[in-house]
Formats: structure tokens, sequence, C-alpha cells
């Protein structure tokens, strides 16, 4: 049984794990500065511009891209959790939840039909309602044990 209120708090409404998410974790946003603050003091983007000259290294014509994805890829830091109001502002799951007093969709009868949670679908698939079945049929403790779900593709 777990008793960390920490980790219950990073259950999110719709049923995903903060704790999961490489943004709550910021591995990547960290290594993308490294490799960018690595980058410059190289000074690759005339690196990459000679390079692309060449055949073979043609693909470094795109320099710039890359340099900008990784930029792109900095802002991936969470400093709040769901339900401490981190995430999309716009999220309507966190907001009918509230609104409704439930600690999560888990707890309402329409959450395998409910459009609200369509938006997760593109990078979840169907994760959260695997997770959101879990929880309702074995409770926040039981979640904790065996597999999460994080992104599981829809069949």
């Amino acid at each position: 049984m777990i008793d960390d209120h920490e980790d219950k708090d990073l259950i999110t409404y719709c049923g995903l794990y903060c704790g999961d998410c490489f943004a709550n974790k910021e591995t990547i946003a960290d290594l993308a500065r490294d490799l960018r603050k690595e980058l410059r003091q190289a000074k690759f983007d005339i690196i990459a511009e000679s390079l692309s000259a060449i055949p073979f290294f043609k693909v470094f014509e795109d320099y710039e891209q890359c340099y900008e994805v990784l930029g792109a890829m900095l802002k991936f830091r969470c400093k709040q959790t769901c339900r401490g109001g981190g995430g999309p502002p716009f999220c309507k799951i966190r907001k009918c939840a509230q609104k409704n007093d439930i600690e999560g969709c888990w707890e309402c009868g329409e959450f395998e039909t409910c459009k609200k949670l369509d938006f997760l679908k593109p990078v979840h698939g169907d994760a959260h309602l695997k997770n959101l079945r879990k929880i309702k049929k074995q409770g926040i403790d039981r979640f904790f044990e065996g597999n999460r779900y994080w992104y599981n593709k829809i069949k």
C-alpha cells in the first residue's frame, strides 16, 4: 500500500501519472539545454553549413531547424502537477472534475465515452482509459502496483 501523499497527488484527473511524464522529470529539457550549449561553444552552425556542401552530410542543411527543435524541448518542463494547476491551463477535464467535486474521472460513470478525454488520444492513445479502468477497479493505492500507462497505441 502506498502511503506517500505526494505520489497520489501526481495522479491526474484523467488517469495519467505526472511522475511518468518527461516534462515532470525534466531530463529531456536538461539534455536539450546542454546540447544547445555545446553546439554554441563548438560553433557547430558554421561546421554544419560547411558539412552540408558534402553530399554525404547534406542533412546538415537542416541544422538550424534541429537547433530550434532543441529550443522547443527546453519548454518541456512542468513545475506544477495537474492537481497543482500545471498542465494545459484550458484543461476541461480538470475543470469538470473540480466542478463535480470528484478526485478523478474514474469516479464518473461516463469516462469511457467522455469527449473531454479525446484530446489526450493523439499523445497518449488510450493509456489514460486503461489507467482509469485500473483505478476504478482496484483503487488508487493499487494503481501504483504493476503497470501504469503513459502511451498505448489504440488498436
